[in-house]
């Protein structure tokens, strides 16, 4: 299954170094279990959008998924990626920019030839062979024709897709220089949030998270002193203050504290997909590690 994080300590600019695949295995388990991809976005003091990004598999070369990153950033946007659609190629990592956002999926959908025809043009914003990108161009087409309004551009196109696209899931995170938003949908992955304080549940500790699936670890020294808000796929640590978001919510963080949260696709998938309804490569990536 990809994994998600996404973190906001908008407007305060915060140092974070990242592991991905930090878990140390032996090449026979790597050649089953390796992910397909490994992407962190982040933003210049401009606000520039910056990714980097590698289609790691367990037979390439795997020093950019080991190596720590130290990136400064208001947000960051990290994803491991399990390939359910697309080849393993860099064009198909996560995540993708658009319109200078920074834009990572969990999930799949299909009957893609009919999202790629309502898209028509704006299917020019798609450089790879992913359901996930075809879906953030979606977005980023209602973001435009509604001026620039986020949170409704990402409710337009997700009740779309709910309305007319077989949906397995559809669980994304969406960062620009100053917020970030997330959404779960429907309630097939998990999806947690933790509202952290200067310090964390302590008041005086740095921030230093690890996945459970030993993916991905995150460390910022920063965070002692500013409050942040983080989204992942799994809890990251024992802190009770995770929360697992609720089906259909979506969320938005920063800049500053305030953290607003609403229930923006109520009904089911009006064709929801069950893991034996994907086909096998699809179900394989679908699956928890």
């Amino acid at each position: 299954m990809c994994r998600l994080f996404g973190m906001s300590s908008s407007p305060r600019r915060t140092h974070a170094t990242f592991w991905l695949l930090d878990a140390p295995d032996s090449l026979s388990d790597q050649s089953r279990r390796d992910p397909d991809g490994t992407g962190l976005g982040y933003f210049d003091a401009d606000g520039t959008p910056r990714v980097s990004k590698a289609p790691i598999a367990a037979y390439e070369d795997r020093r950019f998924a080991t190596e720590a990153k130290q990136v400064e950033s208001t947000t960051f946007l990290a994803h491991i990626r399990f390939a359910s659609t697309g080849g393993l190629e860099r064009r198909n990592t996560h995540p993708f920019e658009q319109d200078g956002r920074l834009f990572a999926h969990n999930g799949v959908l299909e009957n893609l030839d009919e999202l790629d025809t309502e898209l028509g043009p704006d299917l020019s914003l798609v450089h790879g062979d992913t359901d996930s990108e075809r879906f953030f161009a979606l977005i980023t087409r209602e973001i435009r024709a509604h001026g620039g309004d986020v949170a409704g551009g990402i409710v337009r196109a997700a009740r779309w897709v709910a309305d007319r696209l077989p949906v397995y899931s559809l669980n994304l995170v969406l960062t620009t220089a100053d917020g970030l938003w997330a959404l779960r949908y429907p309630d097939t992955h998990a999806l947690y949030v933790l509202e952290r304080p200067p310090g964390g549940r302590h008041g005086d500790r740095h921030l230093d998270h690890g996945g459970t699936a030993g993916h991905m670890r995150v460390h910022s020294r920063d965070l002692t002193g500013a409050p942040a808000v983080v989204v992942a796929s799994e809890r990251m640590d024992d802190n009770p203050a995770w929360r697992l978001m609720e089906a259909g919510e979506l969320l938005h963080a920063g800049p500053g504290p305030r953290v607003t949260h609403t229930i923006a696709l109520p009904r089911e998938p009006s064709h929801r997909l069950r893991l034996k309804d994907l086909r096998p490569e699809a179900a394989e990536s679908q699956k928890s590690a």
